[in-house]
């Protein structure tokens, strides 16, 4: 005859095998989620269809949009008349706010050499207003671009701003993918 199981034991083998029941459940479900495609996502612009049309910034559910001025560095030609730094037709080629393109300042210039200027953006500064994209797609190369920052955005289930993009430049992409970025 075998001898019982005392109480102490069963309740640790059934409480192993309630956690191990858990375990395989959820990892069940992220597989299943994972290959049915319904693995977490998040919300992102496409910077090859963005107009930097400005909607991103009162669009978005929170009081300063999730939507930032991202530059890309490799692409950018660092010249003296930036059209995303500088405003068009400038009487006087100058740093005064009025000759500016950003309404917050979230952009600075720093002197490289002649004739050469290095930009940067502040992504505190910054509100999604576009018009530096806008400005250097316009007068320049391309080189700064929107994109909603994952660490910021709330990521609705239905974007407000997707839902207004002329462009259908915002899609959603699983979790893992990049970042699109900008390049020449």
């Amino acid at each position: 005859m075998k001898n019982p199981i005392s109480r102490r034991k069963f309740f640790r083998l059934c409480g192993s095998a309630a956690a191990g029941a858990a375990v395989a459940s959820v990892s069940g479900i992220l597989v299943r989620r994972a290959l049915s495609g319904d693995a977490p996502v998040f919300w992102q612009i496409d910077p090859a269809k963005c107009t930097s049309c400005g909607r991103c910034e009162i669009a978005c559910v929170l009081p300063v949009s999730a939507v930032k001025c991202v530059h890309a560095n490799k692409v950018c030609g660092y010249c003296d008349l930036c059209g995303g730094y500088y405003r068009a037709n400038v009487k006087e080629l100058n740093t005064a706010a009025e000759n500016l393109m950003c309404p917050t300042g979230a952009i600075a210039r720093k002197f490289v050499e002649d004739p050469y200027f290095e930009y940067t953006n502040s992504e505190d500064l910054c509100t999604g207003c576009a018009k530096c994209a806008k400005g250097c797609n316009a007068f320049g190369n391309g080189s700064l671009y929107m994109q909603i920052k994952r660490d910021l955005c709330k990521n609705c289930n239905e974007c407000n701003i997707a839902n207004v993009c002329p462009s259908n430049a915002i899609s959603q992409v699983p979790i893992g993918k990049p970042y699109l970025l900008k390049d020449a």
